[in-house]
């Protein structure tokens, strides 16, 4: 009898040790899977942590309405409230080490154009990823505008500028 209960308790202590290399090995390979995901689609990881939505099963907004509501957020000037607590946010980061500069090549253009999905929406320049790809004298060009743009300490418009398509919900969608 004692026997059986000395195995039974080294099967349980077995069966714990797998539970744990198990529940090791699943979180190592979400880290890992989550970690890709960031590098090559932020968007599918973001879309990926989100709890599941109840999504709403009331009637379709009206298109004019939302145009307007939409046009009101991008087109309006925006008048930032400069109040004394960005101050306060300055004086406490002026500790701070600042970051090393950052010397964007061609091959980092090239990196992260390989790894654009080729026909997704293009920028306001019309060009899908599938041509930069090919085009490698832009990255060049690109990657000079990139570093202008950072050693100004601001964007061109043409960089922070883009179309926002109307996706509404509970219903299938073509792109």
């Amino acid at each position: 009898m004692q026997k059986l209960t000395e195995r039974i308790d080294d099967l349980k202590q077995r069966i714990a040790a797998w539970g744990k290399r198990i529940r090791r090995y699943t979180e190592r390979s979400t880290r890992f899977n989550q970690n890709r995901l960031l590098q090559s689609d932020q968007k599918r990881l973001y879309k990926s942590l989100e709890r599941p939505m109840v999504s709403g099963t009331g009637p379709v907004p009206n298109q004019a309405d939302t145009v307007a509501f939409w046009r009101s957020l991008w087109s309006e000037p925006v008048n930032h409230n400069e109040g004394p607590w960005t101050e306060v946010v300055a004086s406490q980061c002026a500790g701070i080490t600042p970051m090393d500069p950052v010397i964007i090549t061609p091959d980092n253009v090239a990196e992260a154009v390989r790894r654009a999905p080729n026909w997704k929406s293009p920028g306001l320049d019309g060009l899908q990823h599938y041509w930069l790809k090919g085009f490698m004298v832009c990255h060049a060009v690109l990657a000079r505008h990139f570093q202008e743009a950072l050693n100004q300490k601001s964007l061109p418009s043409l960089y922070t500028t883009g179309i926002t398509h109307l996706v509404p919900k509970d219903q299938p969608h073509h792109t």
